[in-house]
């Protein structure tokens, strides 16, 4: 019989380790980012932030008004100088999430308008005690990496929403931040307080537990206030996200390829930026993509086509050995119904085989306008039956249980083996909000649908779970940081 199998001298297996896949080749990669700097050279970027043209033009960019045109050469620099792995630590300075290769995490997302409250079911505005949930939440689920804030509260100072919602987040969890910022006033009080908890500047830029997300306007336009965030990160060594959000056939080009193209663009002048001002700058680049749904006047959270771009654009920047930001576990449905149940699973999946590096978005309903906790928890159940598909099956003497299948012999059973015991519990998946039980067993404890159990754990974990506190020190000169930025 003719076998497949390698004759080349092997220490171990050459195989796919895990079931990770990209969608675009090598090949189609490299002519993105071939087309992207040809884009930057001749088209260039309207940049409207002087100090930011002035580090440009410094570094060779031409310069025609607010429009910067970058030479191939230095996008090929600020590609091989951001860092191809970037390190970001809990709140106790452990090293939590290795963005790197295929490391995919996940967390929550940000910018809904409206929260879906997890005890009333009432669709409102969001509050401070509504973040400070959803600390308490992404702290307390196992597949949760991160911590956004699913909404910005307005029941504070409207311009100092988000370090209020940094306060809370931070006081409440040990996970990672992922932090959006507004201006530079912002961002400073939130790296004081992050500073006070990690104890040093010195100590938080060896241990970041903060990302700060910078978004641009897309279509190649990169505002006053955009770019002095970049340079603000960079000055000071935290790490931060830039970010596009573009609309396919209005933002930019309608087809895919040309899509990436544009994004790719507009991340990389944020990436260039931040390496210009420190080289070594921790960066991370993305963004979300989706069409304008002209029938219901949306732009879709749950449409094919967000996963498809985003893929797209993944595989662009593992080619160029950037980590990525991507978008997952949302839905366009109004409640917890089967709509959600599929869209967010179908995404979470999608985006953790493709290895995107940090993937926010899950908990929001109504095409984002709406951050469920209930759709988080369910979210969490997703994420570690992806896991489970992404770790595979792996291919060892001990697994092939050769040994074991002869002493069990024809017609026998495992359940008695030592293997059984030691395999069983690792390499099987157990849900924690899915049933499984036998249908009188369901019926007897109240005949409760995926929806009713999420939403009861969410309140659960509101209830009982008890994050670790900092120390009252350390949380009295956080309010003194908040106190002073509510008086500018």
């Amino acid at each position: 019989m003719h076998t497949t199998k390698s004759h080349y001298t092997r220490a171990n297996y050459e195989v796919n380790q895990t079931t990770l896949w990209k969608m675009l080749s090598e090949d189609q990669c490299e002519e993105l980012f071939m087309t992207t700097m040809e884009v930057l050279e001749r088209t260039g970027a309207e940049v409207l932030n002087q100090e930011a043209r002035a580090t440009f033009e410094k570094a060779g960019c031409w310069i025609d008004g607010n429009r910067v045109r970058i030479p191939s050469a230095l996008s090929e620099w600020a590609v091989r100088t951001a860092p191809s792995r970037v390190t970001v630590c809990d709140r106790k300075g452990k090293r939590a999430l290795r963005l790197e290769t295929t490391n995919a995490f996940y967390g929550p997302g940000q910018g809904n308008v409206y929260v879906i409250d997890p005890l009333t079911d009432e669709r409102r505005k969001p509050l401070k005690a509504d973040v400070v949930n959803t600390g308490v939440v992404c702290d307390g689920l196992k597949n949760v990496d991160f911590a956004m804030s699913n909404g910005l509260p307005t029941d504070v100072k409207e311009s100092m929403a988000e370090v209020h919602a940094f306060e809370a987040l931070v006081t409440h969890t040990t996970k990672p931040i992922v932090q959006s910022i507004q201006g530079i006033e912002q961002a400073q009080a939130i790296l004081d307080i992050a500073t006070v908890v990690a104890g040093s500047l010195k100590e938080f830029q060896k241990n970041p537990f903060v990302i700060f997300l910078i978004e641009t306007e897309g279509t190649l336009v990169h505002s006053d206030e955009t770019m002095a965030k970049v340079m603000f990160a960079a000055q000071n060594g935290v790490p931060y996200i830039y970010a596009t959000k573009l609309v396919a056939g209005e933002t930019s080009p309608s087809t895919p390829a040309g899509a990436i193209v544009v994004a790719l663009a507009d991340v990389l002048v944020g990436v260039l930026l931040g390496q210009l001002v420190r080289q070594g700058t921790p960066v991370i680049a993305g963004g979300f993509f989706t069409i304008n749904d002209k029938e219901n006047d949306i732009l879709p959270c749950g449409a094919p086509e967000v996963s498809l771009m985003g893929t797209g654009m993944v595989n662009a920047l593992r080619f160029l050995k950037i980590p990525s930001f991507g978008f997952a576990g949302a839905t366009d449905a109004k409640e917890s119904d089967a709509q959600m149940g599929l869209e967010a699973a179908f995404s979470i999946l999608h985006a953790g085989m493709s290895g995107t590096s940090l993937i926010h978005g899950c908990g929001q309903l109504e095409y984002g306008l709406s951050g469920s906790l209930a759709l988080l928890v369910m979210g969490d159940e997703v994420m570690g039956m992806t896991r489970r598909i992404i770790k595979g099956i792996e291919v060892n003497e001990e697994r092939l249980a050769r040994g074991v299948i002869d002493s069990v012999q024809p017609g026998g059973h495992y359940l008695g083996e030592e293997h059984t015991l030691k395999y069983f519990r690792n390499e099987f998946w157990w849900p924690t909000v899915m049933n499984r039980t036998r249908i009188d067993d369901w019926t007897a404890n109240g005949a409760k649908t995926l929806g009713q159990r999420v939403k009861e754990k969410a309140q659960s974990i509101i209830k009982t779970h008890q994050p670790e506190k900092l120390p009252e020190e350390i949380l009295s000169q956080i309010k003194g940081i908040l106190d002073k930025a509510d008086t500018r």
